[in-house]
């Protein structure tokens, strides 16, 4: 097998510091074709690329030499571009949330499973180095039967972080369906999943708009979880913490409390019941404040599953059962009653 060929969608924020930079640096790709609504955006990043620009992704998707695309749409044309590209023959790594409704992402599913290609939603915390030792913690008993749980989410806002700043699609409801649930939020009901190694069936949530004057998404989320086998906790996602990013979580079990990310120096932190705790240094997560993006390995892994024709770790499956937890929280804020997951 040669290069695989890639065609990206979208030209924004997080095609530009992640998407892009991670498929270059991969020995195995080729950059083919580049796509955005605003022809300039797609044409200086493909004239860096050496690639092909695009205004219309149905003409990218006629191509015969892409053999997968990154979605990085806003979340409205998530499903109907990934679909479009499964159906052309493209493998697909879609941005999260991987849709606006549990249809639309089924329909994503079916698409993949009726041609046959992969199809992944770009879930990075899985990958992050504190949250992979956590899990195997967990999962090997070490921290015994674990009680409950604390995580957080939140920046200052994507206008620090989007293309185009204030009037970014991020505060249009019509274009974003939802917002710092389904920016952040769902990133942490997917983390949580994969530490817990359990699904949740329960969420209490409070949604509200309270930081961002004008827009017509929530900016803050606070989640009360609970899993099968009775784990509770809480989830917050804000677009509000204004002066530092928040991205930590934190375990508490039966022999031991574990704290990610939330100690600058060490990222990941194991309080034991015997009183000796065990620092990890393991390399940071990736922020949006940290002007140059450490590589997420969620390229590395897309690429993989391709080659070796593997189904990738977040699957739309996989990515369908965080958005679950994201749609029924915005279920019970709207019915002030627990919603099933």
């Amino acid at each position: 097998m040669g290069k695989i060929r890639i065609g990206v969608i979208g030209c924004g924020s997080i095609a530009k510091h992640r998407h892009l930079p991670e498929y270059a640096a991969n020995n195995e790709v080729e950059i083919v074709a580049l796509c955005d609504k605003v022809e300039e955006r797609a044409a200086e990043l493909a004239k860096e690329y050496g690639a092909r620009s695009y205004k219309d992704y149905e003409e990218l998707l006629k191509s015969d030499d892409i053999d997968a695309v990154s979605v990085c749409t806003p979340n409205y044309l998530h499903a109907p571009i990934s679909i479009a590209a499964l159906a052309a023959g493209k493998h697909v790594l879609c941005e999260k949330p991987m849709a606006i409704s549990e249809e639309e992402a089924q329909q994503m599913i079916t698409a993949a499973e009726n041609n046959n290609r992969k199809l992944m939603i770009a879930h990075n915390q899985r990958f992050v180095p504190s949250h992979v030792r956590a899990r195997e913690i967990i999962e090997s008993g070490e921290a015994g039967k674990i009680y409950s749980f604390r995580t957080s989410f939140g920046h200052g806002g994507p206008e620090g972080w989007s293309a185009d700043g204030k009037d970014s699609w991020f505060f249009k409801k019509e274009q974003a369906f939802i917002g710092a649930m389904g920016d952040l939020g769902v990133h942490k009901t997917d983390l949580l999943r994969y530490l817990l190694g359990e699904e949740f069936t329960e969420v209490a949530a409070l949604v509200e708009t309270s930081a961002k004057k004008g827009s017509t998404v929530d900016d803050s989320a606070v989640c009360v979880l609970k899993t099968e086998s009775g784990i509770i906790g809480t989830l917050a996602a804000s677009w509000s913490y204004v002066a530092k990013e928040d991205n930590s979580t934190i375990i508490y079990g039966e022999k031991a409390i574990l704290r990610l990310e939330e100690d600058p120096a060490y990222s990941l932190i194991v309080q034991y019941q015997t009183g000796e705790t065990v620092k990890y240094e393991l390399g940071g997560i990736q922020t949006n404040e940290s002007g140059g993006q450490s590589n997420s390995l969620v390229v590395d892994h897309f690429i993989d599953s391709i080659r070796q024709d593997t189904e990738p770790a977040i699957s739309g499956a996989e990515g369908l059962k965080s958005l679950r937890v994201v749609l029924a929280a915005l279920k019970s804020n709207e019915t002030k009653k627990f919603a099933e997951i």
